[in-house]
């Protein structure tokens, strides 16, 4: 039987808790709901959340320290939510590990098209039936069907949904040239606006899981005025 996605939405506002916890529901979600990062983590430990809607402004603990702390153990889609609208305030929640980033004021319309769009890239990114079980390159191994990122060791290495679906399209276009605007369709398909810099937040964020040296990248190289440019040779399986 289907069972309708939960979103935890960690929000002190109560009136926005509530607005966004009703028109979810009322389009086929399930929804809970914490005020701060405690009742968020009795939550988190009471049941199998989706996706966590997070407020930046909360009390105690902000949204970017639970963001980071979330991220240490889990890949748990994460949509920043705030006040703020400055492009800083954005690249800094997404280096925290958050999947995507909403302003307030919001219409409730574009939060819920957010939600699905990172749901939706989540399970089946590219809406077909997986062809490549999984590429493996310099000894990495990147596990389509289980969407596991394994290093030359065998050690698993942790990457949040944004970060899989860009190494993904990274294998797949080995040895091209991506521009920014490519890499934004092939993973995230211009859904709900996406942000252009967040590209470059992500490229960083693997470049320190995977490269040697993440300052002078030999695996994901800048390719000034162009984008970025996958160099090992890809196997696939």
């Amino acid at each position: 039987m289907h069972v309708s996605p939960l979103i935890l939405i960690v929000e002190d506002d109560r009136e926005i808790s509530a607005l966004v916890a009703r028109y979810l529901t009322q389009n086929g979600m399930r929804c809970a709901t914490a005020a701060d990062g405690r009742q968020m983590d009795r939550l988190l430990r009471a049941d199998r959340v989706d996706l966590i809607v997070l407020d930046l402004n909360l009390p105690g603990e902000d949204g970017l320290a639970i963001c980071r702390r979330l991220r240490l153990s889990s890949a748990l889609p994460i949509i920043m939510l705030t006040a703020r609208g400055e492009d800083v305030d954005r690249i800094i929640g997404l280096e925290m590990g958050a999947d995507d980033y909403l302003a307030k004021p919001f219409n409730p319309r574009e939060l819920l098209a957010r939600i699905r769009a990172v749901l939706r890239r989540r399970d089946n990114p590219h809406g077909i039936v997986e062809e490549v079980s999984a590429f493996t390159f310099l000894g990495w191994r990147l596990d389509a069907a289980a969407r596991r990122l394994s290093n030359p060791d065998g050690v698993r290495i942790a990457v949040t949904g944004a970060e899989f679906e860009l190494l993904r399209a990274l294998c797949e276009h080995a040895g091209r040239v991506l521009s920014r605007d490519t890499l934004l369709d092939l993973t995230q398909g211009r859904a709900a606006a996406p942000f252009e810099r967040s590209i470059d937040v992500l490229i960083s964020r693997l470049r320190q899981k995977i490269e040697r040296d993440p300052r002078d990248p030999d695996i994901i190289r800048t390719i000034r005025s162009s984008g970025y440019l996958f160099t090992p040779a890809v196997a696939r399986q």
